[in-house]
């Protein structure tokens, strides 16, 4: 699912409008964003949590050179998956992904629009 699919999803289930339903998805997602870039914590019960990691300085390599590089310290978001979500992901059925003669993945199964068995 992409945001725009959330905020049809969301104006289809609510009864607002496409415009307010995505008003409603882009205060949740700036406010979520805010959160984070703040050094805060997101714990959405039986969904996860996210979280900023820090990661310090350290001394890299080049893959294609080997030369020495030194990588600067940075913050990254953190998803940490949440107990419920992760025993109804593991109890769901698994879904092969169809591939057409070609070997191309076909557009209905790598889209999201099938339904499970």
């Amino acid at each position: 699912m992409n945001k725009s699919e959330l905020i049809e999803r969301l104006a289809a289930r609510s009864g607002v409008n496409v415009q307010q339903a995505e008003e409603i998805v882009n205060i949740i997602y700036k406010r979520m964003r805010d959160t984070l870039v703040g050094g805060g914590r997101i714990e959405i019960r039986g969904f996860g949590s996210f979280v900023v990691k820090e990661y310090f300085a350290y001394e890299g390599r080049n893959p294609k050179t080997g030369e020495k590089i030194s990588v600067p310290p940075k913050k990254l978001p953190f998803f940490k998956v949440g107990k419920e979500l992760k025993e109804r992901i593991d109890k769901a059925p698994v879904v092969e992904e169809a591939t057409s003669d070609d070997g191309t993945i076909d557009d209905d199964m790598s889209s999201g629009n099938h339904e499970r068995a």
